[in-house]
């Protein structure tokens, strides 16, 4: 979660929501990385999951990533949940959970839906104070209030 964090911290100096991921294999070396890059590219599918998921199947080779984890600072969103699943991560970790728009139990829970043909194990609240912390100040220092919880 420290390198998720990391990622995070580009984010913000990019100018976007301070959110990073990882991804790590079963032996823990980072296969992809990724942070928020939808503001500097134009891009709304450019969420930090995604970008370390296509950076991880770029190295691999392959899209199918289930011997790997994912882990970044927020509840991921339902594309990002949906990249999940149709990657095969083997696990998922993330921080912060996401009132607004989680899709791994606050709103939905898309990653553990059973008429899916994938679940990863998923743990969440990892460094969660840390992973909060980063996203109010940021959204404070924008528009005057937290959007979390």
């Amino acid at each position: 979660m420290r390198l998720a964090l990391e990622q995070a911290r580009h984010a913000e100096a990019a100018g976007d929501v301070p959110v990073g991921a990882v991804v790590v294999d079963a032996d823990g070396v980072v296969l992809g990385a990724g942070h928020n890059l939808r503001e500097a590219t134009h891009d709304p599918t450019a969420h930090a999951e995604v970008l370390a998921i296509r950076a991880a199947a770029a190295v691999r080779g392959s899209w199918r990533l289930d011997d790997c984890s994912l882990v970044v600072t927020l509840e991921p969103c339902t594309m990002c949940g949906g990249a999940v699943v149709l990657a095969r991560l083997h696990r998922l970790v993330y921080g912060a959970t996401d009132a607004k728009a989680g899709a791994v139990g606050s709103l939905w829970d898309v990653v553990r839906d059973r008429r899916l043909n994938h679940r990863p194990e998923v743990l969440g609240g990892v460094l969660a104070d840390e992973c909060e912390d980063a996203l109010r100040r940021w959204f404070r220092q924008r528009r005057g209030s937290p959007t979390l919880g």
